[in-house]
């Protein structure tokens, strides 16, 4: 019996991966995805979330600030089935400590507006975040059941994500969480494999923007009696852009530069007046 064989050329570099290896390639990290819950009220829409979650292989679930984690209700929604993930919850008081750890943050919103104009569909989000969730933690935030995120929580978001509707846009806080993991689980690409970065954490952005805060004031680029409202411009600016940790670093070494130079400035300003003066005393003997 023949024995086919392939003949490469010298020094051709050989197939190293089957085609259940490139398949895996171009899906979604599910081990970097993580459902983070801001401000629930009901803790079986929780023991839900929980359970929709572990349905689509997302593995870490955080909640911020609940109003109730009755641990029976939830894990009466939840299931036996997602009894350990609900045992694995992690509990914050402040939703910028909850997402310090994460490279990339998704927010969600039913609502449009001025600083709601760069939204996706989930499928869109999907396909955006396969090469991302490679080498990146990316958290999937939802807002309270009545009211969703607020503006101040949308300045934490790289990318807003929206769930399309007919006329009544109002979607339960499980069944949002369920349709979103269920892309992601589900997503897929022709695209090649390209090149991830890994990006800078939630902790390095918002510490480069109170150092961007602190000296765009000092240089009245910014208006010293509302910086927030200001620098949200140049937040919406940065959030457009997946900026990796040598990035921010680049970005807080221009503002110690500026802040060397205004301390520089004004430390010889008074300098420069003393002499003034004395000139004048001089010129007037």
């Amino acid at each position: 019996m023949c024995k086919s064989f392939t003949i490469r050329p010298t020094g051709s570099r050989p197939c190293i991966r089957n085609k259940e290896e490139k398949q895996e390639m171009l899906k979604i990290n599910l081990e970097n995805i993580a459902v983070v819950l801001n401000e629930p009220h009901y803790p079986e829409n929780i023991g839900a979330a929980v359970r929709a979650a572990k349905n689509m292989g997302v593995s870490r679930v955080l909640v911020v600030k609940p109003a109730d984690m009755d641990m029976a209700r939830i894990l009466k929604m939840a299931t036996c089935h997602a009894e350990d993930l609900v045992l694995a919850i992690e509990i914050h008081e402040r939703l910028e400590e909850a997402l310090l750890p994460f490279q990339y943050v998704v927010g969600t919103t039913a609502r449009m507006g001025s600083r709601r104009q760069f939204v996706k569909s989930p499928r869109q989000l999907a396909m955006e975040l396969m090469p991302i969730s490679r080498k990146n933690r990316i958290a999937l935030l939802f807002g309270p059941e009545a009211s969703g995120l607020a503006n101040e929580h949308l300045r934490y978001c790289d990318v807003l994500v929206t769930i399309p509707t007919a006329e009544f846009s109002s979607i339960n806080l499980a069944q949002a969480v369920m349709i979103i993991v269920y892309e992601l689980f589900t997503a897929a690409s022709e695209k090649k494999e390209g090149f991830t970065p890994r990006l800078a954490t939630r902790g390095e952005i918002e510490a480069m923007y109170v150092h961007l805060k602190d000296t765009l004031t000092k240089i009245n680029f910014i208006n010293p009696e509302n910086p927030d409202y200001w620098i949200s411009s140049i937040r919406r600016f940065f959030s457009r852009m997946m900026l990796r940790g040598r990035d921010v670093q680049l970005i807080r070494g221009i503002c110690r530069q500026i802040d060397w130079y205004c301390f520089k400035r004004t430390a010889k300003a008074p300098q420069e007046c003393l002499h003034a003066k004395t000139q004048d005393c001089e010129g007037n003997q």
